[in-house]
């Protein structure tokens, strides 16, 4: 055999050892503190997001606390993972939150979502006790980014990370920013991944698939 196809053999074997998917053949070492966990409890890769200088963030862009989350999975509901509260504070098992409620699905590095985050903070700001807000920051690997993101943005509502992309099957992620929107009942009735242009929009959008009213 010629050295060229020892090489070429040497390559293949390379890339069927290391899965040549573009991941670390070894899963990142896990950072102190929470990180997410799938539906099967698989660890995912973990990133450090509740230090003392990350709870100081929060503190200072006013973020509410974290929902708790008691309620029994709720067929055609929320997947059953449990993620960490950004900047600190308890864990959320998503599939025992009931609506209505609309989950954003943002990250420090994605251009449009800094657009939209002021829309859906006036829909927190309007709703009250007739919808939730919460923050899903997905696949991002700063939390404190987020965090800065969110004060810039004057995001109050609660904010939960998934740093390890645990809903991406269950949402079907192909993209961000995206909007899941969940009924009284505890159901999934829509996931859209679409840029929010404006808060009537998004009004729109919970009158239509939530039948939630809400004040302009």
């Amino acid at each position: 055999m010629t050295r060229a196809r020892l090489g070429l053999v040497a390559i293949v074997l390379g890339c069927l050892l290391t899965a040549c998917a573009g991941t670390p053949a070894t899963p990142p070492p896990a950072s102190r503190g929470s990180g997410a966990s799938d539906q099967a409890g698989t660890s995912q890769p973990r990133v450090d997001v509740d230090t003392p200088a990350l709870r100081a963030l929060k503190r200072k862009a006013g973020i509410a606390p974290c929902p708790a989350a008691k309620a029994p999975p709720a067929r055609g509901g929320l997947p059953g993972v449990v993620l960490p509260c950004l900047g600190g504070g308890r864990d959320v098992r998503l599939s025992g939150l009931r609506g209505p409620m609309v989950v954003n699905l943002f990250a420090q590095w994605c251009g449009p979502c800094r657009e939209e985050l002021p829309h859906y903070q006036r829909l927190h700001e309007k709703a009250g006790h007739r919808l939730r807000v919460l923050g899903l920051d997905y696949l991002d690997t700063q939390p404190a980014g987020a965090l800065a993101l969110a004060r810039t943005a004057g995001v109050t509502y609660p904010l939960v990370a998934d740093p390890g992309g645990s809903v991406r099957t269950a949402f079907r992620v192909r993209g961000l920013p995206g909007i899941v929107l969940v009924d009284a009942a505890g159901r999934v009735v829509d996931v859209e991944y679409r840029v929010i242009s404006s808060y009537a929009e998004l009004r729109g959008l919970v009158r239509q698939r939530l039948g939630v009213q809400l004040p302009r």
